[in-house]
């Protein structure tokens, strides 16, 4: 049986590293940092080397800021007042097996530390969570930023004031995305930081139409084999975009390959990491200008933390290894009595001169004691004052209104871990201005500084803040970037896989590859696209039509046969020349009416004739002009009509020709059957049909107006269609009989004695008149549009031109030119 006494006898098991900064306190803050690191596979995992004099400086800033702001709290007469916090800092190596050794010191021990500060690295505090959970002791990273962290069913008792890498993801994908740099390369350290990181940047980008063109990852110990892969990739990638998650470390190794391979031209952004890796510019200035990156916010100035870290003398110091060790590797001398056993040199710190004491920090320049870049520093800062807060909010609890069983509340100088988490979860307060607040997962609010890495003159880094992204701000609005410096994006080079797709054109995706891989195809006719990488071209209106860029529905040319232009002129202008010929030659007929030549062969019909060849010219100018559908209904039947009078007129006049001969032979009657009004009747006979024809025509399918874009799809031809072809082709048709009764008459009178006998210029003109319809026959129907519309009033001025020249212009000669041929001896002669 093990006895009480046993069991409070506390043995250590091992060796117990005593390097730390402590101060006693009511509540004892445990604190782990960086300060040194593990170097290759060291067989003695918790033996510490240093780091560069830089990275130790930085680490060791951000322990002093916790020392004081534990020291500034104390002194606060406002918050815990009847409490005194107390610090314990312990080294964590940057290694997981000496942070979770670290840890179990700081909370077990005559020292128990209540909450944790740390550590800096995601898969430190990870493995420290796993460790320590069980306990639920709060862990408040202040440099930790994977997005894995913020699974608070695994990791309840984890907060920190270092933003979520879910935020930095969405503000890296934004800021690519504004540039234009849809083809990037991301590649990152093997550590759980990156692997998430990268893991969410994948899949935020595709928001934003961002497309990795490699994912690459690398070991923390970088061989040269190692460099050889990742630089190969980005050598053969056309990407000259890098996004690249890891710490300053790897940066410098990858740096000094990129020098000896003399690869230029990259734009790198950087993750929140090392975006103020100052010590990367020393030796790759030219390589790092103009790099862009988020890092975390800075304070402007925190009171009084400058003095604080300046104020180290020797006598404040030679007690504690850390700041020794940063004595004498600043000042380049060995204090008396140091407990530092590490050198950053070659020169053993055994071998240096002692320090004469009056060294000080305010003449020499140190990372340690450099305050113009307050980011880590600050976050421990406000990890710090959280804890205060939630004991100060434990002490003002009121005994039965308490958070936890039957109201109680829980002691600030004896509580239990998950007491105080309970607390850390609702704190909410301000630390130099900035209201600080955290979500469910425990995460801060995140923001972040924009920035660009840019040369002095005399050579030196400026880190110049170009914007900012915050996540509390709605969306579309969460990155802003200062317009003074906007010229940065005309300047920048470009990096797409495929070239944006202009107006007029659609993204036509590669099987197989990216998204940003694409071929422009250019949008059909009738179809537009009016915006830079459109996904689908549309389809314009019924009364629109694309452009010849395709870029924009422009209304349809509308297309009819009109006055204005040439071919509707010149018809137009035939037209009536050919109605101005037939009057003119009805008042030159009018004026010899009393002269045998007139007289024979009819003068009435001659006269009737005329005036409907006027009509026939006349109405071809009904189809010239936009038709309507009144237009349309008078076009057609007054065509068949006209047409139908002329012939008939011939018709009649053949027959008296051939009738007239016949009465001349002995006994023969035959003429009382072809008086006028037997002439007249039959005109209005031969007619009559047209008219009925049309007539049931415009009552059952009548001709009308239409739009038509059958033929030509950026053109609306409007026409008029005839309603029922049937009714068109029997009008015409008509005619056509007319004609060809009319031809056959006239051909068997052109042989009859006469010295003038009209009928074989009837004869003549009707084959004429067959030959234009003929021939329009097939054009017609071949042609569309105002074309048709130009045959058809062409074959009736052809026809009308035909009738009236053959049959007139010989007559119009002798009236006029040979006027000693009309008289009826002449006449009479065979």
């Amino acid at each position: 049986m093990i006895s009480t006494a046993a069991l409070d006898d506390c043995v250590f098991l091992g060796e117990e590293e005593k390097n730390s900064l402590y101060e006693d306190g009511d509540v004892v803050v445990g604190g782990l940092f960086p300060l040194h690191y593990i170097f290759g596979d060291s067989s003695d995992w918790f033996t510490c080397v240093v780091h560069t004099d830089f990275f130790f400086s930085r680490a060791l800033r951000w322990m002093q800021t916790m020392a004081f702001a534990i020291q500034e709290i104390n002194q606060r007469s406002d918050l815990l007042p009847q409490l005194k916090l107390g610090f314990h800092i312990r080294d964590s190596c940057d290694d997981i097996p000496v942070s979770l050794r670290a840890s179990l010191l700081l909370v077990n021990g005559q020292t128990v530390s209540s909450v944790i500060i740390g550590d800096a690295g995601s898969g430190e505090s990870m493995a420290l969570l796993r460790s320590l959970g069980s306990f639920h002791i709060p862990l408040v990273s202040y440099f930790a930023s994977c997005s894995c962290l913020s699974n608070q069913r695994e990791f309840p008792t984890f907060m920190r004031t270092m933003p979520s890498d879910t935020f930095q993801v969405r503000a890296l994908a934004q800021l690519v995305s504004y540039f234009s740099w849809t083809w990037v390369g991301v590649i990152g350290v093997e550590s759980d930081y990156a692997r998430f990181a990268i893991q969410l940047f994948l899949q935020e980008s595709v928001q934003y139409g961002v497309c990795a063109a490699y994912t690459h990852f690398y070991p923390v110990t970088l061989s040269q084999q190692a460099l050889d892969e990742l630089l190969d990739v980005i050598q053969m990638s056309s990407s000259k975009v890098i996004i690249n998650f890891c710490s300053e470390s790897e940066m410098q190794g990858i740096l000094r390959e990129v020098r000896r391979r003399n690869i230029s031209g990259l734009q790198w952004i950087t993750s929140e990491a090392w975006a103020t890796a100052k010590s990367l510019w020393e030796k790759s200035a030219d390589l790092l200008t103009g790099t862009l990156g988020f890092a975390i916010r800075r304070a402007a100035v925190i009171p009084g933390l400058k003095r604080h870290l300046t104020s180290l003398n020797p006598a404040h110091i030679h007690k504690s290894a850390f700041l020794a060790e940063f004595w004498e590797e600043t000042f380049k001398c060995r204090l008396n009595g140091s407990v530092n056993k590490h050198s950053h040199g070659a020169v053993s710190y055994l071998d240096r001169p002692p320090c004469d004491g009056m060294e000080d920090l305010n003449d020499v320049y140190s990372p340690y004691s450099d305050v113009t870049q307050l980011r880590v520093s600050y976050n421990v800062y406000k990890a710090v004052y959280l804890v205060a807060h939630a004991l100060q909010d434990m002490s003002i609890c009121k005994i039965g209104k308490g958070p936890f069983l039957n109201g109680t509340c829980a002691d600030p100088k004896n509580f239990k871990p998950w007491q105080l988490i309970h607390y850390m979860k609702r704190a909410n307060f301000s630390a130099l201005g900035e209201k600080i607040s955290f979500d469910q997962n425990g995460d801060p609010i995140a923001y972040y500084d924009l920035l660009n890495w840019q040369r002095r003159p005399d050579g030196s880094l400026h880190l110049v803040k170009v914007g900012f992204y915050d996540a509390s701000s709605s969306a579309g609005r969460s990155l802003v970037i200062n317009d003074s410096w906007l010229n940065f994006a005309s300047q920048a080079f470009r990096s797409v896989c495929s070239d944006s797709c202009p107006p007029g054109s659609r993204i036509a995706r590669r099987k197989g590859e990216p998204i940003c891989c694409y071929d422009c195809v250019p949008c059909a006719e009738g179809e537009v696209s009016n915006m830079t990488d459109a996904l689908e071209c549309s389809r314009c209106s019924e009364d629109t039509w694309s452009n010849n860029a395709r870029n924009l529905c422009i209304p349809k040319t509308i297309e009819y046969l009109s006055y204005h232009e040439l071919v509707g002129i010149l018809l137009c202008v035939a037209s009536v020349l050919g109605a101005f010929i037939s009057i003119s030659i009805i008042v030159l007929f009018h004026t010899y009416k009393a002269t045998p030549l007139v007289r024979a062969n009819n003068m009435e019909l001659s006269f009737l004739l005329l005036v409907f060849l006027v009509v026939c010219f006349l109405v071809g100018l009904l189809f010239i002009g936009e038709p309507s559908d009144w237009l349309c209904r008078i076009r057609y039947p007054a065509f068949g009509i006209s047409f139908a009078l002329c012939i008939s007129c011939l018709l009649a006049k053949t027959a008296v020709v051939l009738m007239a001969f016949r009465a001349t032979l002995p006994g023969s009657n035959v003429m009382k059957w072809f008086g006028s009004n037997q002439q007249r009747a039959s005109v209005l006979l031969g007619t009559a049909v047209q008219v009925i024809i049309c007539l049931i025509w415009l009552l059952t399918s009548p001709p009308h107006a239409t739009s038509n874009t059958d033929y030509h799809s950026a053109t609306i031809i409007i026409e008029c269609v005839t309603g029922s072809e049937v009714g068109f082709w029997c009008v015409l048709g008509y005619i056509g009989i007319l004609a060809c009764m009319c031809f056959v008459t006239a051909f068997l009178a052109r042989k009859l004695p006469d010295n003038f006998n009209e009928a074989k210029f009837i004869t003549f003109s009707m084959l004429i008149f067959f030959a234009v319809w003929i021939t329009f026959i097939p054009v017609y129907v071949s042609t569309a549009g105002k074309y048709t519309v130009a045959v058809h009033i062409f074959a009736i001025l052809a026809s009308a031109f035909g009738l009236l020249f053959c049959i007139f212009a010989p007559k119009c000669y002798i009236l006029i030119l040979k006027p000693e041929k009309n008289s009826k001896k002449h006449m009479m002669q065979r």
